[in-house]
């Protein structure tokens, strides 16, 4: 169980700190910003599983403000097997999935892998118009706050769940 280790979560922050075998997972044409954020853990799910425990299937309110209201993120609206929050699901391998939306000014892409005991979040972005350069760093210290939480609220979801 989570609750008996410590939850440490380890980042890494810029492009070149990202593994590239994790950057060639990303759709995007160009890496803009790259982040990824990584927890050890017992809990056993798949990404897609990791991925609505952090997210849900909608976004909350919180993610509204920030996805759609700060960002511009055209995200799907209901619930859908097709989506994570809004984000669509674009592609997925056996231990990962990658969700993807987008604004008139920037691309993203959100990555989850779950493998050996650790599950990890990913978050790429391309800077389609220069208003994604002023936007996006001051939102990503935010963002970089949040994340590890998201990791540790999603643990402790999917333990809850365990038989």
């Amino acid at each position: 169980m989570n609750g008996d280790r410590e939850m440490t979560v380890d980042s890494a922050v810029g492009t070149h700190n990202v593994p590239e075998s994790v950057r060639a997972l990303s759709s995007l044409p160009g890496i803009d910003y790259a982040d990824r954020f990584t927890l050890s853990t017992d809990a056993d799910a798949t990404p897609e599983q990791w991925a609505r425990a952090m997210f849900g299937d909608v976004p909350s309110l919180a993610e509204l403000l920030i996805w759609r209201g700060l960002l511009g993120l055209r995200l799907s609206r209901g619930r859908s097997p097709d989506t994570v929050a809004g984000w669509r699901i674009a592609e997925r391998g056996e231990d990962w999935i990658r969700l993807e939306a987008a604004s008139w000014f920037l691309t993203g892409n959100l990555l989850v892998q779950a493998a050996e005991g650790r599950v990890s979040l990913g978050t790429f972005l391309y800077y389609d118009r220069r208003l994604g350069r002023s936007v996006w760093p001051p939102l990503s210290a935010v963002h970089r706050r949040l994340a590890p939480g998201l990791l540790r609220d999603a643990a402790a979801k999917l333990d809850d769940h365990e038989p």
